[in-house]
């Protein structure tokens, strides 16, 4: 491969600073950085007084009624790189209003906020490069881009650790996925997500984790995983039905109620319908899972098999899985209504593919600061916001004695 062209200049100081501190680590680099940092922003506003001023500080002659120099204040900027003190010279009229670094400013890194925020969006790194050019006049490589998008990893891998509720009323799992090199070969990775409500009604994705596929082994670690961050206790958990996973998941959480989602139970069933009985078959079936009591249902379905005795394919679908329809009547119609799919994981999913549709991700490491961005994107905006009903949901709850013994214990969470 060609070698990158640099600038000379930029190789002659990046020289010097090698030379002069001597870096043994990243961390050595990164404070030299800081210290260089600031006699290049004293630099720059030393130029613009002298612009202001009318004349070089070292000039000794100016007029006599001339605006003149009047010592250094005192400024701490904060950076990516860190803290950095400077001195930001005066004038005597105080009529000097510095263009690089504004007079009430101390965070330089908006640039930084910029990337980072293009990022989250599903933005290339090329077209984060392009962009800030026709913003800010000037040139990033992508090898900035993706070092500032490196600074948000001590945060990524703290989030992914981070402590979490001791019970959760509800939990929706499912996969997404994402083309991913893997060596020399662009392959599809699954994305493991879990969105969970605490007894507080308050959501949040409890975390993000790439497989090379999907398996029951792999889903029965991450709940593993969950009890040893601190969850205690799971009331729901809404599953697209994957095999095993049910049974990993109780192996975890052994008194969860795991609800199959009516929705693919539907687009499963679909599968053995012809096209042009897709919209009688769909309200035969809506008869089914959308009846008012468990009866109802059971009707529903004697009726569907009499109806459609052809879709024996169909038919079956419902048989085996009519136990998560049965179940369904045990609880409220506003417990019913939030537990009976996945589609608040699916919703996320949603989110997280504006970002991952731009392309192949070169590495995991790529994949996942870019779609823990876009989370915490959404929970800025879940942070006020909680299910529809929760007041009723949870009153609802209270109705079943294991439900109201573990909010009794749990009642400093609510």
């Amino acid at each position: 491969m060609p070698r990158i062209k640099r600038n000379p200049k930029a190789l002659e100081i990046a020289e010097s600073i090698l030379r002069a501190y001597e870096p043994e680590s990243v961390g050595d680099m990164q404070d030299a950085l800081r210290e260089v940092f600031g006699p290049i922003f004293e630099g720059l506003l030393k130029g613009e007084l002298n612009n202001h001023l009318g004349y070089d500080s070292n000039d000794k002659s100016p007029k006599k009624d001339a605006n003149r120099r009047n010592g250094y204040g005192k400024k701490t900027l904060k950076t990516s790189m860190g803290e950095v003190p400077i001195e930001v010279p005066r004038d005597r009229n105080a009529t000097f209003e510095p263009e690089i670094i504004k007079k009430n400013q101390t965070d330089v890194s908006e640039i930084e906020k910029q990337v980072l925020s293009m990022y989250a969006r599903g933005m290339s790194q090329r077209d984060i490069s392009q962009t800030i050019q026709e913003i800010y006049g000037f040139d990033i490589s992508t090898q900035m881009v993706s070092d500032i998008t490196d600074t948000i990893l001590p945060d990524l891998e703290a989030w992914q650790n981070r402590p979490l509720a001791k019970c959760y009323a509800f939990l929706f799992v499912d996969c997404m996925y994402v083309s991913m090199r893997d060596e020399y070969e662009v392959k599809d990775h699954a994305v493991y997500t879990i969105l969970g409500y605490d007894l507080k009604g308050n959501k949040e994705v409890l975390g993000l984790w790439v497989n090379q596929t999907e398996s029951k082994t792999r889903w029965m670690q991450i709940f593993d995983e969950l009890k040893a961050r601190g969850v205690e206790d799971v009331f729901f958990l809404s599953i697209d039905g994957v095999s095993g996973l049910e049974e990993g998941a109780k192996a975890i959480f052994p008194a969860v109620v795991v609800q199959r989602c009516i929705v693919h139970l539907v687009r499963n069933a679909l599968r053995y319908v012809p096209s042009k009985d897709y919209k009688q078959v769909c309200r035969d079936m809506k008869k089914i899972y959308g009846a008012v009591t468990v009866h109802a249902a059971k009707t529903a379905l004697e009726s569907f098999e009499k109806n459609w005795p052809q879709l024996v394919g169909a038919i079956d679908v419902w048989k085996k899985n009519f136990q998560h329809v049965e179940q369904l009547f045990v609880y409220g119609s506003a417990v019913r209504k939030l537990m009976y799919t996945t589609n608040p994981v699916e919703s996320v999913h949603s989110s997280l593919r504006k970002v991952t549709k731009k392309g192949t991700f070169p590495n995991e490491t790529s994949l996942l600061k870019a779609l823990f961005l876009r989370t915490m994107e959404l929970h800025g905006k879940w942070e006020n916001g909680h299910p529809h009903n929760w007041s009723l949901i949870l009153n609802q709850l209270r109705m079943h004695d294991r439900f109201a013994q573990k909010m009794e214990i749990y009642s400093a969470y609510l």
